[in-house]
């Protein structure tokens, strides 16, 4: 009787082979990151999606494991809508900033500080990580100042100040309770809402506070996790390696517009400010963020400084 299983030459690599080899190729990556700092903005459809939720909490849980210090930023814009809508609040957006009264921000901070900080806490508790779920209020981390934008009259031209309310922006960053919770072991999940000066609690966008709290770390990543493969260029190939002076150039030629100008502002106030770099991806592709720091084939956009 004939023997018609196949050798091992025939069937391919060895399950367990192809494991090591994955292993080997991203050690250089855990012998150079060891120690370091990577800021990870997590929202998107990641957030709506168990599946994606799950992923997302093993990639964090596996950078803790091989010695990185991952720090997790989150949104919830439209966790926050839906609770709008339910108690009967309309919301109106200015360049992408949901204007804010009082009563909408104290919803906000219900939200992110509560219902969403804590289930991402959970997911990552599940995977066999340490978390704790904090936002920009404790241990004075973020100091918020008051955004405005101005609006210009089409037929005037007269530009007038749109006031949003209780919109923030990271005015100063202490990255003392991060420290604490990192040096303790654990990995700190951070929710945009932080107090101003003046005593009032102000909402954050979840991209700019990951970009503040990355330049204050001098943190070797940033990650944007979004919906879309990362930067595209004019004829939609995706753009691997960017610079703050390529992103002018592509933007005043209209190659980069719409969302992806605030999350390339963010990227570029970042690495000129104390971050390594900057990576913009999809967060709908699973465990996008170990496909872009951990093979050479990468994934996503990344920008450095010059």
């Amino acid at each position: 009787m004939t023997d018609t299983k196949p050798s091992a030459a025939a069937a391919g690599p060895l399950p367990d082979l192809a494991k090591a080899e994955v292993l080997i190729e991203a050690l250089p990556y855990f012998q150079r990151y060891a120690g370091r700092t990577f800021v990870v903005k997590y929202g998107g459809h990641a957030m709506g999606d168990p599946e994606a939720a799950r992923d997302f909490a093993e990639d964090i849980v596996l950078l803790k494991a091989v010695g990185i210090n991952p720090v997790v930023v989150h949104g919830g814009g439209p966790q926050i809508g839906q609770m709008l809508s339910r108690l009967g609040v309309e919301s109106t957006f200015v360049d992408g900033l949901r204007v804010t009264d009082e009563a909408t921000a104290k919803v906000a901070e219900m939200v992110l500080s509560g219902a969403i900080n804590k289930e991402l806490v959970g997911w990552i508790a599940a995977a066999g990580g340490k978390a704790i779920g904090i936002s920009g209020k404790d241990g004075g981390l973020v100091t918020a100042r008051k955004v405005s934008r101005t609006n210009r009259d089409p037929d005037s031209q007269i530009e007038s100040v749109v006031d949003l309310g209780f919109v923030g922006e990271p005015a100063r960053v202490d990255t003392s309770v991060i420290d604490t919770a990192v040096a303790a072991g654990m990995i700190p999940v951070i929710a945009p809402i932080a107090p101003g000066e003046d005593g009032a609690t102000y909402n954050i966008n979840a991209d700019t506070m990951a970009g503040a709290i990355a330049a204050a770390l001098g943190a070797a990543r940033l990650f944007l996790l979004t919906d879309v493969a990362g930067v595209l260029g004019a004829e939609g190939e995706l753009l691997t390696d960017l610079t703050p002076a390529a992103i002018a150039k592509l933007r005043e030629a209209g190659v980069i517009r719409g969302g992806m100008v605030p999350k390339l502002e963010t990227c570029v106030a970042a690495v000129q400010s104390g971050c390594e770099a900057a990576v913009v991806l999809d967060g709908r592709v699973g465990h996008a963020m170990l496909l872009e720091f951990f093979t050479a084939r990468g994934a996503g956009t990344l920008v450095r400084a010059e």
